[in-house]
């Protein structure tokens, strides 16, 4: 994707695209509880895709908000948070299931309900995976944008409802991407009732980065995984 875009998400929506390198991704939730769980790939070699422990671990944090970026497996940045005014998304909480989904809100079908079932995070991610190539086999631990989970000191995860209507989250996309969003309730949101926030995705041409980049200064492990997309692009340069 090379051109300024935009999509909107109706609750239990899917979509997922390539992004080239240089993009900002904009996720704007139009109501209260929303979610999007999200995956990330090297476009070019999926191989190569979004690692959580890598991430968290290197940025000594358990959420991310403006200045925490998204490495892969590669030590790479595969996306960064420049802006953030929902301030805290969860990346470990994963995604709904068929079964979760059925236990919690009742069952449904497309038989029964046609477009009006209810997704599960893991069949809207599959779905979109298929579109690329891709199998089930490369699902992983999504990041869950606009949704709070707190870890407790005895290890277990506590979800926090925040406001999130009206509010934004904005990528920087460090490399060319395959992104794959799946508007679908977090696993551990205690409400009966199926969230209904729908969700726009605005894609356009993202700022220079400038010096003072708060990405890239957030702290040394972010620095060294830039330095080393940067050259890996260098590189990939050189031998067109």
């Amino acid at each position: 994707m090379t051109a300024s875009f935009s999509i909107t998400m109706g609750p239990g929506g899917k979509w997922s695209a390539y992004i080239g390198k240089g993009k900002s991704v904009t996720l704007t939730a139009a109501g209260d509880s929303a979610n999007v769980s999200a995956l990330l790939y090297h476009a070019a070699y999926p191989s190569e895709r979004y690692n959580m422990p890598d991430s968290l671990k290197a940025q000594h944090t358990a959420f991310y908000t403006a200045g925490h970026v998204l490495m892969s497996d590669q030590g790479r940045v595969l996306a960064s948070i420049i802006e953030d005014t929902a301030g805290w998304h969860d990346p470990l909480g994963g995604y709904t299931t068929r079964k979760g989904t059925d236990g919690k809100y009742g069952p449904t079908s497309y038989q029964q309900e046609r477009n009006a079932w209810l997704r599960s995070g893991e069949e809207n991610l599959t779905v979109e995976l298929y579109r690329h190539n891709l199998t089930p086999r490369d699902l992983s631990a999504p990041v869950n944008f606009f949704s709070k989970v707190v870890c407790e000191l005895d290890g277990t995860m506590r979800y926090v409802p925040q406001p999130t209507d009206g509010r934004s989250v904005t990528l920087r996309t460090e490399m060319d991407v395959l992104l794959v969003v799946s508007n679908t309730p977090h696993p551990l949101n205690p409400s009966a009732v199926y969230p209904g926030a729908a969700v726009e995705i605005r894609i356009t041409d993202a700022a220079p980065m400038t010096e003072d980049d708060l990405c890239v200064n957030h702290c040394g492990e972010n620095r060294r995984a830039f330095e080393n997309t940067w050259n890996a692009y260098a590189l990939m340069k050189g031998a067109n």
